[in-house]
């Protein structure tokens, strides 16, 4: 891996590091020789992983940082960044991975604020928590932000966690403009955007992988090689979703404003028809 972060004795922040997605970064970026600390929720889960981290790292358990935190909790952030300077001096790569799916619906407020706290303010607080500071520090620096495909075509079933996904690519794009554009920084923003992955918070209670679903490791992998890329739109297949397929999707979903069709008609029975000789015409 030839990407200027990504190399050994840089410092990888990792939140809802712990598990799933966030876990298989942290493993990735420990196999490259990077210092990493992760963050989450349950001292066991965090434990466990760290000791899985530790086997890859190149000094073992020196090379890693454990901390809980809640990401919907400033002084849990601060304290987040103050730990993880004080052990290791900076901050080089920041994953803004945290996020809950709780059920909701448009007409019951059950869930609504516990998800855009931790989904979205967990985002822009863990954000202007560190990215500050890693611009001060005049060198290359990453800030990866897990949103999810759910942000952008909003299908129907879990509004506010669409709603709070929505919101984590608006902020992401706007911090990467924002980053592009301030003088002397070398700090770059990317939206990972996962596919169908086999993790907790996809499992809905299922033990074994679907066929279709990718693993935390797949999606760690393609992420690593369109960061080479340069891409900011880390639009992750899946075993069942092409990319090809997604983009017909997301060009219809913006075309629900632009040809002045009902919001979501995608699923709506008047054009599922029109919706799947879109799909064929790519």
């Amino acid at each position: 891996m030839s990407h200027p972060v990504l190399k050994p004795g840089a410092v990888a922040v990792i939140t809802g590091g712990a598990a799933g997605i966030g876990l298989a970064a942290a493993k990735r970026f420990a196999a490259l020789g990077m210092r990493v600390c992760i963050a989450d929720l349950g001292a066991q889960k965090l434990l466990d992983a760290a000791e899985q981290i530790a086997q890859l790292t190149r000094a073992g358990a020196e090379d890693v940082l454990a901390i809980e935190a809640d990401v919907s909790r400033d002084a849990d952030l601060g304290n987040l960044r103050k730990a993880v300077l004080e052990r290791f001096g900076a901050v080089d790569l920041l994953m803004s991975n945290a996020g809950i799916q709780p059920p909701t619906t448009a007409l019951d407020s059950a869930n609504w604020q516990q998800m855009i706290e931790v989904n979205l303010w967990g985002v822009i607080r863990s954000t202007q928590t560190f990215v500050p500071g890693m611009v001060e520090q005049g060198r290359s620096g990453l800030v990866i932000i897990t949103g999810s495909k759910q942000g952008i075509t909003t299908p129907p079933g879990n509004p506010a966690y669409n709603v709070s996904k929505a919101g984590v690519k608006v902020f992401s794009e706007s911090l990467q403009h924002q980053l592009r554009n301030t003088p002397g920084c070398a700090i770059n923003a990317h939206l990972l955007i996962p596919g169908f992955v086999f993790t907790e918070l996809a499992a809905g209670g299922r033990k074994d992988k679907p066929a279709g679903a990718w693993t935390s490791e797949q999606t760690v992998d393609f992420m690593l090689e369109r960061l080479q890329a340069g891409d900011f739109y880390i639009l992750c297949p899946d075993n069942d979703v092409p990319r090809a397929l997604d983009e017909r999707r997301i060009l219809w979903a913006a075309g629900d404003i632009v040809e002045n069709r009902p919001p979501l008609s995608r699923w709506h029975a008047d054009y599922g028809g029109a919706f799947e000789a879109f799909v064929k015409r790519r």
